[in-house]
């Protein structure tokens, strides 16, 4: 198989610098891999985190899903030789538009949690942009070690095959979402509280989220239609009340986040589910200035 000549070839680099960017491209892979299929598999909580970074609360779920599908097609094309200069540059196109974005609202977001990873905290600082310049080195690394890419077609199929699978995700995820039969009962400030009458509105909270503290607030001046809120701790469940008293929210407080998780599966909080009758009417994963007002509105939870 003859390779095109428009590049340094792979075959010319001495055996180190071959090792370094197959190094560098199985790392970058794995990393790629592991955020992306996390934002097509979850996509309501990567549109939560997209909505925390300023990014348009309409505009959050697609740009979440489109972000899921490069990060995938590029680790995989990391994983191949004949597309790993392909996958490199779009790393590397990656990488440079995070770090123009973060370094723009930097003053705005700056403490807050840029991390791509549920399990994974990474804070907007120095930290941040020295990680993200390692990973820019070893794209560019992987990029110039590795010998010009071929097959365009095949490449596309690949994307393909990836947003058949996105789509597919995004629609289990939707149809969960709705209708959702509640658990008959939680434990509510240490008493049982049933779950299937009336409008209650579970509010999934941690108690040192910035997030969850302000969307708390902001709920605290919503007129709320015959609803009782129930505040859920993710953790650290002796600091629900100094939460509620801060912010204002009228709530009472439950520490069965474990319980109801079995239920209702999310990421990281703020997130909010509307039960009425104990059934699900909507789940709530982006609190900004036009939610969760406009679906609580929606639904007839405020007014």
């Amino acid at each position: 198989m003859a390779y095109p000549e428009n590049g340094t070839v792979a075959s010319d680099l001495p055996g180190w610098k071959k090792a370094a960017c197959v190094v560098c491209a199985v790392l970058l892979a794995a990393l790629f891999l592991i955020s992306g299929v996390w934002k097509v598999t979850d996509p309501l909580s990567a549109a939560s985190r997209m909505a925390q970074a300023l990014v348009p609360g309409p505009l959050s779920l697609p740009v979440a899903i489109g972000f899921g599908v490069a990060e995938i097609f590029a680790g995989l094309m990391l994983l191949v030789p004949r597309f790993r200069r392909w996958g490199a540059w779009l790393c590397v196109l990656m990488l440079i538009a995070f770090l123009i974005y973060f370094a723009v609202f930097y003053e705005t977001l700056r403490g807050g949690d840029c991390s791509c990873f549920p399990w994974l905290k990474r804070v907007v600082g120095p930290g941040f942009f020295i990680g993200d310049g390692v990973m820019l080195a070893m794209a560019l690394i992987a990029a110039f070690g590795s010998r010009p890419s071929y097959s365009p077609r095949s490449a596309l199929i690949v994307l393909g095959a990836i947003c058949v699978f996105a789509g597919a995700s995004f629609g289990i995820t939707m149809l969960r979402q709705t209708g959702l039969k509640a658990p008959d009962a939680i434990t509510v400030d240490g008493k049982p509280f049933s779950l299937q009458q009336g409008r209650i509105f579970l509010y999934f909270f941690d108690p040192e989220c910035s997030h969850c503290d302000r969307a708390a607030r902001d709920m605290a001046k919503l007129a709320w239609r015959d609803v009782q809120i129930v505040a859920v701790t993710t953790r650290m469940p002796q600091f629900t009340a100094d939460f509620l008293r801060d912010t204002g929210l009228k709530a009472r407080g439950s520490n069965d986040a474990l319980f109801l998780r079995q239920t209702f599966q999310f990421g990281d909080p703020p997130y909010g589910v509307a039960l009425e009758n104990g059934r699900q009417k909507a789940a709530i994963a982006i609190f900004d200035d036009k939610e969760p007002v406009g679906t609580l509105k929606s639904i007839g939870f405020i007014e």
